[in-house]
């Protein structure tokens, strides 16, 4: 069964829809009525922090491939189960039972997990509504949008361990808050709260915690509302065409916007869309 905690902050239409996974460290939902269209990936490890073992590694890499292939959502939500715990990282119990190449291995698997969800397709918004250290903080880098509560505590503290961050953190902090600031984070191991976080922009927005502690998920949620309505191929276009975009100079950009815009023109969407707009009504988008 669902954990309470998620089930206090879901519709009960969402319920029969769930999926766990056999040790149940992540709860799978699409959901269903008004919020159809949104898919969640719930962290549920509670007593062990959502810290990333073996396990919930390879459940969240099952998932996210369900997220790509089955075509059912068009905004995703990364969020924990639990209040005022988002992911406080490794494992680090079950890694000193490790040999080094284990170690090597588990933490490759990590950074694949991690690039595997900053590229599919749909938006992914990170709701951290708790500690959110090492790898905890690197998989919401890898999430499009990030929401924090205020109360939220965010850090990449791996050199406290005589380590660096392993699963992206050295390369999408720098790009999301600028390289100095990102030397400085990562060298002092510095723990930011949520307005310390939205200040040098590592998250989009910071919202005050409420009594559920769901605040950042249910700022999530109201995102992802604008966001279903839209064109899901111009979405999926406009997320290549930044991601890869970003990584070169304007130039090449332009050409990537270009490829991008092009496999939007014979779509039936686009023409949906100016059919509605002249008709003045809500287009109906099929995705195609």
């Amino acid at each position: 069964m669902l954990t309470r905690n998620l089930l206090i902050n879901l519709p009960k239409t969402v319920r029969k829809y769930s999926q766990k996974s056999p040790c149940d460290d992540v709860i799978f939902n699409y959901l269903q009525g008004s919020h159809e269209g949104i898919t969640i990936l719930g962290l549920n490890r509670s007593e062990q922090k959502n810290a990333f073992s073996i396990n919930l590694v390879n459940q969240l890499h099952h998932y996210i491939d369900k997220l790509k292939y089955e075509n059912r959502t068009k905004v995703a939500i990364l969020r924990s189960t639990s209040p005022k715990i988002f992911c406080a990282g490794a494992d680090l119990k079950e890694r000193a039972e490790m040999t080094p190449k284990q170690v090597s291995d588990f933490v490759t698997n990590l950074r694949s997990l991690m690039s595997k969800l900053q590229n599919i397709p749909v938006p992914v918004l990170a709701a951290i509504d708790g500690v959110a250290l090492g790898g905890g903080l690197e998989i919401a880098l890898a999430c499009d949008i990030r929401v924090a509560s205020s109360d939220a505590k965010m850090g990449l503290v791996e050199t406290k361990l005589a380590i660096i961050p392993g699963a992206g953190g050295t390369q999408r902090l720098p790009r999301i808050v600028g390289v100095s600031k990102a030397k400085e984070l990562i060298f002092s191991s510095r723990v930011l709260n949520g307005n310390g976080a939205f200040g040098i922009g590592l998250v989009n927005h910071v919202v005050d915690q409420n009594e559920s502690g769901d605040g950042a998920y249910q700022k999530c949620l109201t995102i992802a509302e604008e966001i279903v309505p839209n064109g899901p191929l111009a979405i999926q276009m406009a997320k290549q065409a930044i991601n890869r975009g970003i990584e070169v100079d304007l130039y090449t950009g332009l050409a990537i916007e270009e490829a991008c815009y092009a496999q939007i023109i014979p779509t039936k969407d686009r023409l949906e869309g100016l059919r509605a707009f002249k008709e003045k009504r809500k287009p109906k988008y099929q995705g195609a």
